[in-house]
């Protein structure tokens, strides 16, 4: 019987290091196309996202924004060729989808940056832009903004993961961490940099090692909808 930190290590090991096997390949005029796709759309994407996270908050022009992004990632990722959903290990060597450890590493995510959030807001200088971001939840329509999240968590996954992943040739775990978390440098946010760095680096690991995009949306959208649910009591808890 192994004791937790052999069973801590094992987790790690399938579900970030031990790659599964698979035989995903694009023909030469497929993958040419796709990285003319990804291109564009991350320009685009690029764009409209500083665009969205500078409007003043309870502007609805907000959810114009924020859904006008999660349609360019989306049509992005599915005009620029074939996707893979991917696999996971299993304790039986048997296939099977990334869901269970996804959410696992979701959960222990929030519960970093949760923990994080405690000392961000110890610091002024550090806790007011995030204070800013939150209004958007706290001034404007709560459900509307927690299903915008989980949509643009999906979507966002479908083109970093999925089309954007599949575009590179080499170095794809970190060009697409560094590129997901240039698209948020717009904001002026160091932290929502810094946590877009630590998330891009969690999905492109597990995209490395599940060859598809499932594990990684399930672990962005159970980070991003736990944060906005429990970040903005837990800053509470400080004041």
């Amino acid at each position: 019987m192994r004791g937790p930190v052999s069973e801590l290590r094992a987790f790690v090991n399938a579900a970030l290091i031990e790659k599964v096997d698979r035989d995903h390949h694009d023909p030469d005029d497929v993958f040419r196309r796709r990285q003319v796709v990804v291109a564009i759309t991350f320009v685009v994407g690029s764009a409209v996202l500083a665009w969205a996270l500078r409007i003043t908050p309870g502007d609805p022009l907000f959810y114009v924004a924020t859904l006008t992004l999660a349609a360019v990632w989306l049509v992005g990722a599915l005009l620029s060729g074939p996707l893979h959903a991917g696999w996971g290990h299993t304790r039986r060597g048997e296939p099977a989808r990334p869901i269970v450890q996804s959410l696992v590493l979701g959960a222990l995510l929030l519960l970093v940056f949760l923990v994080g959030a405690l000392v961000v807001a110890r610091i002024p200088v550090l806790r007011e832009p995030v204070d800013q971001l939150l209004d958007h939840a706290r001034f404007g329509a709560f459900a509307a903004v927690l299903a915008i999240t989980f949509v643009n968590g999906v979507v966002e996954e479908l083109y970093f993961r999925g089309a954007l992943y599949a575009a590179l040739p080499r170095h794809q775990v970190t060009l697409t961490t560094l590129l997901y978390a240039l698209t948020t440098v717009g904001s002026g946010i160091p932290l929502l940099v810094l946590a877009a760095t630590l998330i891009g680096l969690v999905t492109a690991l597990q995209r490395r090692v599940t060859g598809g995009f499932l594990g990684p949306i399930i672990t962005h959208v159970v980070w991003s909808t736990g944060m906005l649910l429990l970040l903005p009591p837990a800053l509470e808890l400080t004041r």
